[in-house]
């Protein structure tokens, strides 16, 4: 199991995990629920840039169709085939096997994230 302390966090419902100047990013438990059942990933192309706070991709789901913020702006390094083969990913594993993208940042543009704390609060202490 992923440290969810150790994330950052987004009002939007992404995470991030950063190593380095790579940050790995996927929506939340919490946004996963509430989408319902994911049945389409559209991700970024690897090479692209994102800008923070604009929509890099499209989680399609049983009930509703999401969008993903991207958290950071940054060129794209790798994107998650596993959750475009099998979008249930999302929602069994948001966290681990159903992360999203990586994407090459600044790492001190991460500081101005939420941390789980103010997320869980943002989120009305639902997790």
């Amino acid at each position: 199991m992923t440290d969810l302390t150790a994330l950052k966090y987004t009002a939007e419902h992404e995470w991030v995990a950063v190593d380095g100047d790579i940050a790995t990013v996927g929506i939340t438990d919490y946004a996963a629920d509430k989408l319902g059942d994911v049945v389409y990933v559209d991700l970024p192309a690897v090479g692209a840039t994102v800008t923070a706070d604009s929509v890099c991709g499209e989680i399609e789901s049983t009930k509703s169709v999401g969008e993903l913020y991207a958290p950071l702006t940054g060129e794209v390094v790798e994107i998650n085939d596993a959750a475009v083969d099998d979008p249930s990913l999302v929602n069994a594993a948001p966290y681990e096997a159903g992360w999203l993208i990586k994407v090459r940042v600044d790492a001190a543009a991460v500081d101005a994230l939420l941390d789980r704390a103010a997320y869980v609060a943002l989120t009305g202490g639902d997790q």
